[in-house]
């Protein structure tokens, strides 16, 4: 399926989305750090800086703990990651202990800058919530300070023939709703 915007945007936002084929093959901490970087630049409210990530490289004991807190479906094709993470969030700002209401928010457009980065790099990049939350928490010893958000996957791309013939058929970008699905002029509806 080709995308197609109604209006113009950036190719690197239409084109961005979250293939499951990847190869195996590692990728250097240059590329990862920039990643984390293009992560860092992300906006937030006070400045907080609220995200977290954790994350660990194939072939590794920490790698085979991010795996035993996926679900099956997700093993499958996260085994051929090169890097999986852990995405949390500061539920409380630092400077003052209140109550950031924004932290996912902020959480989420740090998330969004590491997958556009990846994405110019050509790289595979999946967000997803198939995990068992309270297993990472405990896992990775998360902080009751810290809302678990998501997990992600970040590979070399493969050809789609390389995963199950289930998840062939879902090796390709989706659509998405018309905007008047979700946007609303003067008040709800």
């Amino acid at each position: 399926m080709k995308r197609k915007a109604d209006h113009p945007i950036q190719d690197i936002i239409l084109n961005r989305w979250s293939p499951r084929a990847m190869t195996g093959e590692p990728i250097s901490d240059d590329v990862l750090m920039s990643l984390f970087e293009a992560a860092r630049w992300a906006p937030s409210s006070y400045n907080a800086q609220p995200w977290r990530f954790i994350y660990a490289k194939q072939k590794t004991p920490a790698f085979e703990k991010m795996m035993s807190v996926m679900t099956d479906f997700n093993k499958t094709w996260t085994n051929k990651a090169a890097v999986l993470g852990l995405i949390i969030s500061r539920k409380f700002f630092e400077s003052n202990g209140k109550p950031a209401h924004t932290h996912a928010f902020d959480t989420g457009a740090a998330w969004e800058n590491l997958a556009l980065e990846g994405t110019s790099r050509g790289l595979v990049i999946h967000g997803m919530e198939g995990f068992d939350y309270a297993k990472a928490r405990q896992t990775f010893q998360v902080p009751e300070e810290y809302e678990v958000l998501a997990m992600f996957a970040v590979g070399v791309h493969a050809p789609a023939s390389t995963l199950s013939p289930e998840l062939q058929k879902r090796e390709s970008p989706s659509d998405r709703k018309k905007i008047e699905e979700f946007i609303m002029k003067d008040h709800f509806r």
